[in-house]
């Protein structure tokens, strides 16, 4: 037959048909399946179809209210959304009730920022106002976060948020504080906490971060004046300190009692330090106390002669004089030199000095030897200007946080220095440093009346103390039932501590390093600090007697629980206070408390308001899950923990599963200065909410990991080919009806064996899901539809498809597994690809309930067939060797396609059960033969080509003509 007569058999081959589009378009697609979503309620449909079902709660960590989403609340978020969505896949009820934390100084902030752009002063406006512009404020980026999340297609309560500044979340948060009260597990107590003097509060460790700063370090020389050390006697005691800011309040020296102490000796001066740091100290000072110039110092084998050396223990009842004593009173008393195990000899002179209203440890050994604070630094940072050092000169006393107020030539260390005590100052110190997250800027410890919860104190019984430990009210790390078993605590104790460790090593991690993570922070964490000097928050609603203890009656508790449901937090107000009172008491006995919570209180209540309220019937305590950024153990998590082990005995939570820090393509800390920060908004109006949403479940969450443009653009090449996937299916598929379907008995051995890859697949990503693996469930999925499906199966069923005839077994066996891969995948993607999924699934089904509303069911179990799976092993690796052997003769055009190839194969190669014409067909090939040597081998098939396969088969006698399964088909 000559090209002239060849003829056109394309119509009659069965091509794959689809309105479903290759491209894409997801920006403007994704708003219109949303407004679909909206409009159907879907979240309350999923509810009525999961009715009845086992719970999964996952109960929501609140975002601030401040500003618009960026990448890491989107990463969270979609985290959060493909756990509830692949929990209801599984056929659980998942609701998501989404919350905000709308109290505390971020906010407050932002508005007093507004206020300083006008130059006002939000101090001079009435706190009422003022509180309701920061809830105006706060409603506003509620209603606009809450839009953005929505278009990233996250399926929640979106229309009945929880906000920490609702009436009744206010109400709940001070009756759970009121049982704190009542219990006795709340006490009111001065010693240093973390404050940020350009904030003018307290701050809780979660509201802190580290810089690295330069800060001047000094070397001062305190005389000693009495000693039972006769040799001390008129030596000087050496401190080291970067923070000279601290050096007019000191009350006292520390010493270590196992550390060995060297006086060195040297023309009219002696020096006590650590003999391993006398060394280092030598070459620091620059001049003795006289003020006069240091004499240079003998080579190092001459030195012991000049040293005599101590056990830090015989410093007991050695007493220094400050080095500004001559202006008297306050400086006038010997400061005493005191044990302390702290003290270390890493740095400096091994001896440290002693401010109590500035440290930790000094607070707690000044006070073990009845030192008291002095409150002589105020609220802003600034000294008192009645201090007798530094008062009443503003220039003298400026800001402690001042780089220019610790310098070598500020008023610290001129002073030391006039008065000879300087012996070094030097402002290159590198180290480490705490600042307010908020406001960048440093922070002190500053010692200030507050109210705390005892970490050590044996806690006295709760009213809600053992809730959730009831028959099956307490679930494994699986959500299984467990029996009634309290949480595991130290023997002996019955504390806040102990209970939270215990609940520690209960509770499953993921990844199991957030145990240690939280273990060491409860572990060594002070007593919890409740109280905040600002306006916008929940107050504290104690009244306190003259003599410092508070009011415990429950009545008048329950009167401003009552007051704060109907009225938010204004309520609580001194106008009201013998109302509040009532006639049991006398207003003129009592001082209202005016700080406010902590809004970790806050926040660590929401389990509180939400997963127990009415309000959300769905719901149920404790939550199988919480979910957030690893920085959340010591916020969130240990908050809510800490709230919990109190009032009810045990954490709210069952598991808690934690993710990483999103970087920038180069693995850099995201950073406005820097320019570096990625916009998920952007991304979205770019490339589609499901690219972001692919991104985001493909990387390793549980690490700090990476986004930039060169990652998205492989993230939406990865989206076109799982897109493309379910192209080829829907066209595929296209007019199949269940009439059509074979029983897996009658089935060819390629579809048994996808079957069994299904399975697998369907046990792989249940797994998946159980562990939170989503990287994972993400890879299992693009890389079954990638390779097992459009590199193997389409691959290889495409002659099927297109040329056998419809009503063939062999043909209606691949509909029916292509059906069966269908109605899978769709549902696997689901979780994913939100908006793709719904289109593919309506695209096909119209009138059907959404996608997110269906449920996976478990796969018969004869589809596992390993045997099976093992002789398609073999034989995919023996594919790859001709695919490899048929491309150099593709790439030299002696053959255009592998339909033109004629393969021998070792004989010892082909796997048991498959024969030369099933070979043909699963390599793609014209023909295959074995040979009893070593490699494949191809040449180009001398058999004529068929005009409608396009197959070089012996039975077609010229190019252009039928063969014989053609024929039959044609016919």
């Amino acid at each position: 037959m000559s090209d002239d007569t060849k003829k056109d058999w394309r119509d009659t081959v069965f091509l794959p048909k689809t309105d479903f589009p290759m491209k894409a378009g997801l920006p403007q697609k994704e708003p219109g399946i949303l407004a679909g979503w909206q409009d159907s309620d879907l979240h309350a449909a999923l509810r009525a179809e999961r009715a009845g079902a086992e719970k999964f709660i996952l109960h929501d960590g609140p975002p601030y209210a401040n500003g618009d989403i960026h990448v890491g609340h989107a990463l969270n978020h979609i985290l959060k959304d493909m756990v509830v969505r692949t929990q209801s896949l599984l056929g659980k009820d998942a609701p998501y009730v989404p919350g905000w934390d709308c109290h505390g100084l971020p906010i407050e902030w932002k508005v007093e920022e507004q206020y300083r752009k006008k130059k006002l002063n939000k101090d001079e406006v009435p706190r009422a106002e003022f509180r309701a512009e920061c809830r105006a404020y706060a409603r506003k980026w509620v209603d606009t976060q809450r839009e953005q999340l929505k278009r990233l297609g996250i399926l929640g309560d979106w229309d009945n948020p929880y906000l920490t500044m609702d009436y009744d979340s206010e109400a709940t948060i001070v009756a759970e504080l009121m049982k704190f009260a009542e219990a006795g597990n709340l006490y009111r107590g001065s010693k240093p906490v973390m404050w940020s003097p350009v904030e003018k509060t307290a701050l809780a460790e979660a509201e802190v971060e580290y810089e690295d700063i330069t800060s001047t370090q000094i070397d001062v020389a305190f005389e000693i004046v009495e000693s039972p050390i006769p040799e001390l006697a008129g030596a000087h005691a050496v401190i080291w300190t970067t923070t000279p800011w601290t050096i007019p309040v000191n009350q006292a020296l520390a010493y270590g009692p196992e550390v060995e102490y060297a006086l060195i000796s040297w023309p009219n001066v002696k020096y006590l330090v650590a003999r391993e740091l006398a060394a280092e100290f030598i070459t620091r000072i620059t001049s003795v106390p006289s003020g006069q110039p240091m004499e240079p110092w003998p080579e190092a084998d001459q030195w012991d002669e000049h040293l005599k050396l101590f056990k830090g223990s015989d410093l007991a009842g050695t007493k220094v004089r400050h080095p500004m004593h001559t202006l008297g009173g306050f400086y006038e008393k010997l400061r005493p030199m005191l044990p302390g195990d702290f003290v270390t000899t890493d740095s400096g002179t091994g001896l440290v000095h002693m401010s109590p209203d500035h440290g930790e440890d000094d607070f707690y050994l000044c006070r073990e030897n009845g030192i008291d604070p002095v409150f002589a630094v105020d609220d802003g940072g600034v000294y008192r200007d009645d201090w007798p050092w530094l008062g009443g000169d503003d220039e003298r006393r400026r800001a402690v946080i001042n780089p220019k107020f610790n310098a070598p030539d500020g008023p610290i260390c001129s002073d030391l220095s006039e008065a000879g005590a300087l012996l070094s100052a030097s402002a290159d110190y590198k180290h480490s440093y705490p600042h307010s997250w908020r406001s960048k800027a440093k922070i002190i410890y500053r010692c200030t009346p507050q109210w705390f919860v005892p970490m050590d104190k044996p806690l006295s019984p709760s009213p809600l103390e053992g809730r959730g430990l009831g028959e099956g009210a307490s679930r494994d790390a699986l959500g299984q039932p467990l029996p009634p078993t309290p949480s595991p605590e130290v023997e002996g104790e019955n504390t806040l501590r102990s209970r939270a460790m215990g609940e520690i090593e209960r509770v499953r991690f993921v990844p199991e390093r957030g145990r240690n993570r939280i273990r060491s922070m409860v572990e060594g964490r002070p007593d919890w600090v409740l109280s905040r000097q600002r306006a916008w928050g929940v107050p504290i609603t104690l009244f306190v007697r003259k003599d410092g203890t508070y009011l415990q009656d429950a009545a008048v508790n329950q009167r401003v629980v009552d007051a704060i449901r109907e009225g938010g937090v204004d309520a609580w107000d001194e106008g009201r206070t013998a109302e509040f009172l009532g006639t049991e008491h006398n207003p003129d006995d009592f001082e209202m408390v005016h700080d406010i919570l902590d809004v970790w209180f806050d926040s660590g209540c929401t389990h509180v308001f939400v997963l127990e309220s009415d309000r959300w019937p769905a719901l149920t305590w404790p939550a199988n899950l919480y979910l957030e950024g690893s920085d959340q153990h010591r916020g969130w998590f240990q908050s809510s923990l800490l709230e919990s082990c109190a009032t009810r005995g045990r954490a709210p939570y069952d598991q808690v599963l934690t993710h990483g820090f999103t970087m920038d393509q180069n693995g850099r800390k995201m950073s406005k200065s820097l320019g570096n920060t990625v916009d998920p908004l952007k991304i979205v109006d770019q490339y589609g909410a499901d690219i972001l949403r692919l991104w985001a479940l493909s990387v390793d969450s549980t690490m700090d990991h990476r986004i930039g443009d060169e990652i998205l653009k492989g993230v939406a090449d990865q989206y076109r080919k799982l897109r493309n996937t379910f192209r080829y299916m829907l066209g595929a598929l296209e007019g199949y009806e269940a009439s059509e379907a074979v029983d897996y008995a009658e089935m060819p051995e390629l579809e048994r064996y996808t079957l069994h890859q299904l399975a697998q697949l369907d046990v792989r990503l249940r797994q998946a899901i159980t562990e939170y693996d989503f990287n994972e469930y993400t890879r299992l999925l693009t890389e079954f539809a990638n390779e097992d499906l459009s590199a193997f199966l389409f691959d290889i069923r495409k002659d099927r498809l297109y040329c056998d005839d419809p009503a063939w077994t062999q043909r209606r066996a691949y509909r029916t597994v292509l059906d069966t891969l269908f109605q899978a995948l769709v549902r696997y993607a689901a979780p994913v690809l939100v908006f793709t999924a719904e289109e593919v699934w309506t695209t096909r089904f119209p009138e059907a309930k959404s996608i997110h509303l269906q449920q996976v069911h478990p796969l018969p179990g004869e589809w596992l067939n390993e045997k099976l799976a093992t002789r398609f092993a073999a034989l995919r690796e023996l594919r790859e060797d001709v695919t490899e052997a048929i491309e150099p003769l593709r790439r030299e055009k002696t053959i255009r396609s592998s339909n033109e190839a004629a393969v021998s194969v070792p004989a010892k190669s082909v796997p048991e059960g498959f024969d030369m014409d099933d070979l043909a067909e699963l390599f793609i090939a014209a023909s295959v033969a074995t040979h009893e040597g070593e490699g494949v081998t191809v040449t180009r098939s001398s058999c004529n080509k068929c005009g409608r396969c396009w197959r070089l088969l012996p039975s077609v006698s010229e190019d252009g003509d039928l063969c014989d399964r053609c024929e039959k088909v044609v016919d």
